[in-house]
């Protein structure tokens, strides 16, 4: 039976995260139906030749499609206001599916140096062994990226906020940028997340999610997707990834589903919580700098009020005494887990330097801000009183130190 799919051309965000794209079956569960299948059948062998020239629409095995992926894909899609969505098996099988299916050898790709220690490494090191010019630029030096994007670029590859010291670029202006250059211009949307900030009506071509983050809000599953125009996705990304199988499982796709039921709830509260959270760590002894794009002393406070909706759930600041503080702070939180993990509805804290970006030379880590002091905060759905409790056992524990 086709999913019934219902208008929602006027319905507000809490309600399409419900209600977009049910795709019931016969049985008119209430639930999304798991299809926890890896193959399907055909009436005839005239109905699967024909599902394999495309001249039946038919579900043909789950690394092609599946139902339950197809509802999360579809879901996701109206949510962004993209014309279509792939999920992959992981955030980075996403990006790394949008740069692979869009490239060959010869051509050039562009990248803000503050990216997740995983894309800085596709970037420097794996472009380049086939055969494409990668160059990195500051992120929010436009001079720079108007001499980068002067000559002919495939792609772009953006985050805004960065990881982990939440640098705000301008995205309307580097898509502009890009489009002369005659790329394609990516953005990795998840610390802002779908709710925070809209990429694609700001010029961007793609949007990259780790879905295991905000998404799925609650530690259980791994997941990524990728959205843009239906042409791109069909003739450039579905042969890439249906091809080198990067799936994701309909189980996974069942659990992010589910996620995104409380996605604005939980954002919400986590963007309100980092907020306070935020303020306390300015005023604690032994914090040297806070990097929240909602505090009015963020260096592009102005832009990120003018593209995201909020200040997002993620924190990045610096403590005294470097690597030593920093172990310090951590080590005396009694509610915050240390995990490298982020957009959990538990707060959790990681010292990027030593985890995700410690492959990453010292020295662009320095031009990064990415210091031995330097802690990466998100914020959860605890009570911000106790998080700010939690905090000051840290600062605590800094000042104890000889």
């Amino acid at each position: 039976m086709e999913g019934h799919i219902m208008s929602s051309e006027n319905w507000r965000t809490a309600t399409r995260l419900l209600h977009e794209a049910p795709n019931r079956t016969e049985f008119g569960e209430t639930s999304e139906a798991l299809f926890l299948t890896s193959g399907f059948v055909y009436d005839s062998a005239e109905q699967a030749a024909a599902t394999f020239t495309g001249d039946v629409q038919h579900f043909q095995y789950s690394r092609f499609g599946n139902p339950t992926v197809d509802t999360l894909q579809e879901r996701l899609a109206l949510l962004e206001g993209a014309e279509a969505c792939v999920a992959t098996a992981t955030g980075m099988g996403a990006v790394s599916s949008a740069i692979l299916s869009h490239v060959k050898a010869g051509d050039r790709v562009v990248a803000s140096r503050a990216i997740f220690g995983s894309c800085y490494w596709i970037v420097t090191n794996l472009l380049p062994r086939y055969g494409i010019e990668t160059e990195l630029v500051d992120g929010t030096d436009y001079d720079a990226w108007e001499r980068a994007l002067s000559k002919p670029t495939a792609a772009v590859l953006i985050e805004s906020p960065s990881n982990p010291m939440l640098d705000v670029l301008d995205i309307a202006r580097v898509a502009e940028l890009t489009h002369k250059a005659g790329g394609l211009l990516i953005v990795d949307n998840v610390f802002a997340t779908p709710l925070g900030q809209s990429p694609l009506k700001l010029g961007a071509d793609v949007i990259v999610y780790s879905c295991t983050k905000h998404i799925d809000g609650q530690g259980r599953v791994l997941g990524g997707a990728v959205l843009g125009s239906s042409a791109w996705i069909n003739e450039t990304l579905q042969p890439y990834t249906r091809n080198t199988g990067n799936a994701l499982s309909p189980f996974n796709a069942w659990v992010l589903l589910k996620g995104l039921e409380t996605l604005q709830l939980r954002t919400d509260a986590m963007a309100r919580n980092a907020a306070a959270v935020a303020d306390a760590l300015a005023e604690l002894p032994g914090v040297v700098q806070v990097r929240y794009p909602g505090r009015a002393d963020h260096p592009q406070h102005e832009l990120a009020n003018a593209q995201m909706s909020n200040g997002g759930s993620m924190v990045a600041f610096v403590v005294d005494k470097g690597r030593e503080g920093a172990f310090a702070f951590m080590n005396a939180f009694k509610i915050i887990a240390i995990s490298n993990n982020l957009g959990d509805a538990r707060s959790l804290a990681t010292h990027p330097a030593t985890t995700t970006h410690m492959r990453v030379s010292e020295d662009e880590r320095t031009r990064l801000g990415i210091t031995d002091g330097a802690i990466r905060l998100s914020v959860g759905l605890e009570d911000p009183a106790d998080l700010i409790d939690d905090l000051k056992r840290g600062a605590a524990a800094v000042a104890a130190l000889a």
